[in-house]
């Protein structure tokens, strides 16, 4: 690209200068392209481990008792069927606690039950650190 500068006159003198910038851009695209396209070296240890054991035996599956705990309509608390008050319920649950695995409580409260009964029943269950408990037959519990 050619240019005047100066005067009008005899002399002139013409600038002759290439433009960088676009050069510049694809030396940029370039360098970036390179940099994503070598593969990322990694450095690895080489370590020697005792080889595993040929056929390891599955461990055996041990299934959790399951505890059926129902509330009432009225309030009464059944364990597996047997009707037993919360002072009752309190020491029936610390040694299921205990127990490895731990049992499973189903629980169904009725949906008719007081809300207070069924809070006391689920407070008595934290509280001896039973962690599985499941609200099982919610369906009745639906919207109509």
């Amino acid at each position: 690209m050619s240019m005047s500068v100066g005067q009008s006159g005899g002399d002139t003198k013409s600038l002759c200068e290439i433009n960088t910038t676009p050069l510049i851009d694809v030396m940029l695209v370039l360098l970036v392209t390179l940099i994503l396209s070598l593969p990322v070296q990694t450095h690895a240890v080489k370590l020697d481990m005792p080889p595993p054991p040929a056929n390891p035996p599955p461990p055996p599956p041990v299934k959790p008792e399951i505890i059926d705990l129902e509330v009432d309509f009225d309030g009464t608390v059944a364990w597996n069927g047997h009707v037993m008050t919360l002072p009752e319920l309190e020491r029936t649950f610390r040694p299921e606690a205990a127990k490895d695995p731990q049992p499973e409580i189903h629980f169904r409260p009725d949906r008719r039950a007081r809300y207070e009964v069924v809070a006391k029943v689920l407070a008595i269950a934290q509280r001896n650190r039973m962690t599985k408990i499941g609200f099982v037959n919610t369906a009745e519990f639906a919207n109509d």
